[in-house]
């Protein structure tokens, strides 16, 4: 049982009893599979979401289901964070909703809509993507942080606040199809460097986790491809990376397992970015 569950009396009135999980893109994939793992850890959840209002009220049935403690709330929040007024009504709706925020996930992305090699892609699709996949993220964690610096609310989580970046292998390894969303993920891996600086002497964690070959929707269009590549060795560990292996491995930050290891990037890839002869 989660240390803030424990002592129930000692509490201050009106204090929530579970610390509030920020997750975007949380309607699906990788977000869905880390909104379950809070859930079932005893978090309570804002569950974001751009436009699939329906996904999203899923995972918050989901969650329900997987809770620990009815002390627990979920809630379905949407916000296109590729919009900057979008963000800002993210982060006090969330607050609205959930009474607070303790740690915040930055998941949401979004992939080329057509696959082009670069000397033919177009702006249209590398604007789309920076602006959703870096320039969001990255303005989501200012307007939370200056949040948790203006609003000073309690620290529940041990070791404190907590961000997590979600990058993609794409941050280091180039896919000349997917040249915009290689630059993105390669930027927002960056972005999680500068947060982690900024941030470490505010006693405020920063963790990138860098997912590999994930078996979501995002991906099941080439499924077919990576099945033959997996296959023949293209990860060691031998089968696609799932929703709940990165959520696992964003527990493990949140729940404050690696309290001396701000800034680090942690590989969720079967070893995909090992070295190999």
């Amino acid at each position: 049982m989660l240390s803030f569950m424990k002592k129930h009396s000692s509490r201050d009135p009106g204090e929530p009893l579970a610390p509030v999980v920020l997750v975007t893109g949380a309607s699906r994939g990788l977000g869905r599979g880390i909104a379950l793992r809070m859930a079932r850890d005893g978090y309570s959840v804002a569950v974001n979401y751009a436009l699939n209002g329906e996904a999203a009220a899923e995972t918050v049935s989901q969650c329900l289901a997987s809770r620990r403690s009815q002390d627990q709330k979920f809630a379905s929040i949407r916000g296109d964070i590729g919009d900057a007024e979008q963000r800002r009504a993210l982060v006090a709706n969330t607050v609205g909703e959930l009474g607070r925020i303790d740690a915040l996930v930055n998941n949401a992305g979004i992939a080329p809509k057509i696959r082009a090699d670069i000397t033919e892609a177009g702006e249209e699709s590398f604007d789309e993507l920076i602006r959703t996949n870096l320039k969001g993220p990255y303005f989501l964690t200012q307007g939370v942080v200056n949040y948790w610096l203006k609003e000073k609310p309690k620290r529940l989580l041990p070791g404190g606040f907590k961000i997590v970046f979600v990058t993609s292998i794409s941050a280091n390894t180039a896919s000349i199809s997917r040249g915009d969303y290689c630059i993105s993920k390669a930027g927002l891996s960056m972005a999680a460097q500068l947060w982690a600086v900024r941030l470490a002497a505010e006693g405020i964690q920063v963790v990138e986790l860098r997912p590999g070959i994930m078996a979501t929707d995002m991906t099941s269009a080439v499924k077919e491809k990576y099945d033959r590549l997996i296959g023949e060795g293209l990860v060691p560990d031998g089968r696609w990376g799932t929703p709940e292996d990165v959520g696992a491995a964003a527990a493990a930050v949140i729940r404050g397992d690696l309290p001396f290891a701000t800034g680090s990037v942690i590989d969720v890839d079967g070893g995909f970015h090992l070295r190999r002869l």
